[in-house]
């Protein structure tokens, strides 16, 4: 009512379904939305403190929670094939008036949700706890929480967060001497892309930079010494380096550091409980590039563990026969960016920061 979205809601001519997050599990979602508004609001308040909260909302904000929550179509959850990771659905949410980086597609872009049965009954990483329940014109599916839209992008954290500076820095170089239009800095700030992205944290690929040093002919306690010293200059801008720029620079060449990080990337996105519990080949970027698709993929697998349903490990494994990487799972289920750490959500693909750097080869 707040956001204006009953008419829709209660149009008999036309089919809607709805993701509705039940009274108490949307409480902690207004709790730490009036947080943000420097209001205290307790999730154990009563009913009408919530209430009370909610008319104070502006009300394009309301109808974006509500619009997020909608699709256009009665979908059923056997629709949804289980043997696939997810399914793409547009809501009613056109993001471009709130969108700061509009595309020409312009009133016709929406908001996507991606519900799969694959491992359970999901809305993207939310689980579903009711399905199927049947109304005059669509279907309500019940979530444990309230997915609330993004405005962010996949750059928008790569370039903000204090773990991936290195990650931030191999983009740089990646992007050296390449048109904004087809660098990857402008596809990770764009929406239409979606991506999975495999984040490696700093502390992995340090241990890759010192490795990658070694194989140069660096001795040891020199290559831990540069690392050290110059950080993330030396995969940003490994020709600065004094008396190693040239070896360097060979050696981490923008097509090579490119080549590297989409490997780390899936062009769909895949939430934690989107991937099999037998481990499944996932081509990445990498493969789409010309004579590159003989190349393995990445050897993804979740596990999960009592309480079900959230996955307690993800494996990714590379084509190189050292140990596999895993997803650095949220501290508590269902983390949002900042904070989290895997099925980070943004306009234009998934997050996941992982414990090693992936080679392909």
């Amino acid at each position: 009512v707040r956001g204006g979205q009953l008419a829709v809601l209660a149009d008999s001519s036309k089919s809607h379904t709805i993701f509705a997050t039940n009274n108490q599990e949307i409480k902690p979602v207004l709790s730490a939305l009036a947080a943000q508004a420097g209001i205290t609001l307790p999730v154990g308040s009563p009913d009408p403190y919530f209430s009370a909260f909610i008319s104070q909302i502006p009300p394009q904000i309301a109808g974006s929670l509500v619009q997020a929550t909608i699709v256009p179509q009665a979908l059923k959850s056997t629709d949804i094939d289980a043997s696939a990771p997810n399914y793409i659905y547009p809501t009613i949410l056109n993001p471009v008036p709130q969108n700061p980086n509009p595309t020409p597609l312009g009133a016709v872009v929406r908001i996507a949700l991606y519900p799969s049965t694959r491992n359970g009954a999901w809305l993207n990483n939310v689980p579903l706890v009711g399905v199927d329940q049947a109304a005059y014109n669509g279907f309500i599916h019940h979530t444990a929480t309230l997915v609330v839209p993004t405005q962010k992008y996949l750059w928008d954290r790569i370039s903000t967060d204090t773990e991936l500076t290195f990650l931030k820095a191999a983009v740089n170089r990646a992007d050296s001497g390449v048109a904004p239009s087809a660098s990857l800095q402008g596809y990770l700030s764009t929406f239409g892309p979606d991506f999975t992205v495999f984040a490696p944290v700093d502390s992995v690929f340090k241990i890759f930079l010192i490795n990658a040093l070694q194989a140069q002919g660096v001795p040891s306690v020199l290559a831990q010494g540069l690392v050290a010293n110059f950080g993330s200059t030396l995969l940003s801008d490994p020709g600065s380096i004094p008396g190693l720029g040239s070896t360097l620079a060979a050696a981490l060449s923008p097509t090579t550091v490119k080549g590297l990080l989409v490997y780390h990337v899936i062009g769909k996105r895949l939430y934690s409980n989107n991937f099999p519990t037998t481990e499944a080949n996932f081509p990445t970027l990498l493969n789409s590039a010309p004579g590159m698709g003989s190349l393995p993929g990445l050897k993804i697998s979740v596990g999960f563990t009592s309480p079900f349903p959230f996955a307690t490990s993800v494996t990714v494994d590379d084509a190189t026969p050292a140990p596999p990487a895993h997803v650095i799972l949220n501290a508590s289920p269902l983390l949002p960016d900042p904070i989290g750490t895997s099925d980070q959500t943004y306009l234009n693909g998934v997050l996941h920061k992982i414990d090693a750097v992936l080679s392909p080869m």
